[in-house]
């Protein structure tokens, strides 16, 4: 969870630049190695996004179907290896990124528009990489662990009265939730994203005609801003998934309002002080 939160915030720290970029019709004002780094922190902070949420579907699933070779195998120091090395992997494949800064295209600056015919070649091969092991392979995982969850939860029976089954009926209804939101979160926001820039490349070497490239260039855009809405729905997955994060949100808006009460009361007292001199 916690590699899943620095994985969005340093996601967020991209995006300014990228609606700076759009907002200017597509001119890059700004230095070429930031061009460079902004993009490679972009697809880095993507796909890492999308492999820790894998694992952790499959933590889940495994805690569920084998509670017992779960607490052997999932210990702290393995997932933080487990962990490290998706960082490694994704930051490592992801360097190709880097290779391609500003290119002027009509004496505009653009970022990350490759030129000549033979970049674009290129680009689409990187585009089948991240799209087979940073999308295809997460998805069909995580189906196939929610699946199995899903199944295994639904046909156990209930145990004791109907008091002592509440609760594991809520939390029952809090897992499919939990399994509607990541799988709603691969479908809306990854999905399109990826379907669209696959085909927008193949418009670009296939030579296709001027007005289709277009369509699916702006269509990359409105994508692109669905894959980022991945950062708005990963805090739910959070707020769902652990008991203790909802007990530390509570313990913080308690603190919230007694510390903003007892700024009230001081405030009233010295006002009162004030009066009675």
């Amino acid at each position: 969870m916690i590699n899943l939160a620095i994985s969005d915030w340093c996601f967020s720290l991209t995006l300014p630049l990228r609606l700076a970029y759009y907002i200017r019709g597509g001119i890059w004002d700004f230095p070429d190695w930031l061009c460079r780094l902004y993009v490679y922190a972009f697809y880095v902070n993507l796909y890492s996004s999308i492999l820790l949420l894998t694992l952790l579907s499959f933590l889940r699933w495994l805690a569920v179907a084998y509670p017992m070779k779960h607490s052997s195998m999932a210990t702290t120091r393995r997932i933080v290896l487990v962990c490290l090395g998706i960082w490694v992997f994704v930051a490592v494949t992801s360097v190709p990124f880097l290779f391609n800064g500003v290119v002027n295209r009509d004496e505009v600056p653009r970022c990350f528009e490759p030129g000549p015919r033979r970049s674009w070649s290129i680009l689409l091969g990187f585009n089948y990489v991240g799209l087979v092991f940073g999308f295809l392979v997460p998805f069909f995982t995580i189906i196939f662990c929610y699946s199995k969850l899903i199944r295994r939860l639904t046909t156990s029976p209930p145990v004791g009265n109907s008091m002592t089954t509440r609760k594991p009926t809520r939390n029952k209804t809090r897992a499919v939730h939990l399994v509607s939101m990541v799988i709603a979160t691969f479908l809306l926001c990854f999905l399109p994203y990826h379907l669209i820039r696959t085909l927008h490349l193949h418009a670009k070497n296939g030579g296709w005609s001027c007005r289709t490239t277009q369509l699916l260039e702006s269509a990359v855009a409105v994508t692109l801003c669905m894959a980022a809405c991945n950062c708005m729905v990963n805090p739910l997955l959070y707020y769902y998934s652990t008991t203790s994060f909802r007990k530390d949100m509570r313990d913080v808006q308690s603190s919230l309002r007694s510390s903003r009460g007892g700024s009230l009361m001081q405030k009233f007292s010295q006002s009162q002080r004030k009066q009675s001199d």
